[in-house]
């Protein structure tokens, strides 16, 4: 699903040091969604903005959107979204 090159960004908000992260490779990508797997059980699929990508909204409350690029049919940059702000701006439709 990832390209190899793929590129994550994260906004301040989505970060525990509270500064912009920006990660590349497939491998890092990878790893750092397995170290975020516990909050899984409250994400769901959406469209963010038209495009297939992720949200996370523990208790009804959003707090995290993934959106993502594709290259062909590889995800190439994600950005993860949780300033309230940008959060807000998106377009969101949860996918069952």
């Amino acid at each position: 699903m990832l390209d190899p090159d793929v590129v994550l960004r994260a906004d301040a908000a989505a970060s525990p040091s509270g500064r912009p992260v920006t990660i590349r490779g497939a491998a890092a990508v990878a790893g750092g969604a397995r170290a975020s797997a516990a909050r899984g059980r409250f994400t769901r699929v959406a469209l963010v903005n038209g495009t297939p990508g992720l949200v996370m909204a523990p208790r009804g409350r959003l707090v995290l959107a993934l959106a993502f690029t594709y290259a062909g049919d590889r995800i190439s940059q994600i950005d993860v979204i949780a300033d309230p702000d940008r959060l807000e701006a998106l377009d969101l439709a949860v996918l069952d």
